[in-house]
């Protein structure tokens, strides 16, 4: 019996461990896609403001908008892909810690996720602001930027 608790016991610490680093990893994939939309956005507009002196035809720049507003727009799927991806893995490895207090402590020790409680979910938000994000940089560019460069 004591083989097994502590076996349940290192299996705890890793679910806890797991857990921890599925959390950081949302900062870490919301600094990456904040940083590369910054500089995407960024090479945007300074292709909007310099195509004139750097003689480019309005058809170049409008298509260089566009392909760095398109290439914003995968580092911002990919960033939501990886986040849904950790609070799916996050759900399985709060019921992990479930199972094995349930086992170890007694039933009900811990409480289960629910899914229903995504509005209280940090991810939730993050990825609303990458999708108003996202949605602002075109809408911005189609209403300003583009028509400005015929």
């Amino acid at each position: 019996m004591a083989v097994r608790n502590e076996f349940a016991l290192e299996r705890y610490r890793y679910v806890l461990q797991q857990i921890h680093a599925v959390n950081e990893n949302a900062h870490r994939f919301l600094a990456i896609y904040q940083t590369l939309a910054t500089a995407l956005v960024s090479a945007a507009l300074a292709l909007f403001v310099g195509y004139r002196k750097w003689d480019l035809a309005p058809a170049t720049a409008r298509g260089g908008v566009i392909g760095l507003l398109t290439l914003a727009t995968v580092v911002a799927a990919f960033t939501g892909t990886l986040i849904v991806v950790g609070a799916l893995a996050w759900l399985d490895y709060r019921n992990e810690e479930c199972d094995i207090t349930d086992e170890v402590v007694g039933p009900g020790f811990r409480k289960r996720p629910r899914p229903g409680n995504f509005l209280r979910w940090y991810e939730t938000y993050v990825l609303l602001f990458i999708l108003v994000s996202v949605i602002t940089m075109w809408v911005l560019a189609a209403l300003f930027l583009l028509p400005a460069m015929r």
